[in-house]
């Protein structure tokens, strides 16, 4: 593997673990595509480092598991400011 891209995937964990960022988050911070973000700490960082692999992880599932709240209250506060006629 390229150093560059076990920099990238390294970077990418810590920048999840320190904010506990989401994908999108930290695709949007470092230029890159979800999908490369999520690749880098599924496959790749568990080859490099697998301890900073795990504690991604751990942030990761939190973040899906309370990916439901957060899209419901975006809704709520969306409808929050529609005037009604």
């Amino acid at each position: 593997m390229k150093d560059y891209i076990e920099e990238r995937a390294i970077e990418a964990a810590n920048y999840i673990i320190d904010t506990r960022a989401t994908v999108r988050q930290t695709a949007d911070k470092m230029g890159i595509s979800k999908s490369t973000v999520h690749k880098d700490i599924t496959e790749r960082l568990v080859r490099i480092r697998p301890m900073l692999a795990a504690q991604a992880r751990v942030v990761l599932d939190a973040n899906k598991a309370e990916r439901h709240i957060r899209g419901g209250l975006a809704t709520r506060e969306k409808y929050l400011h529609v005037t009604k006629f």
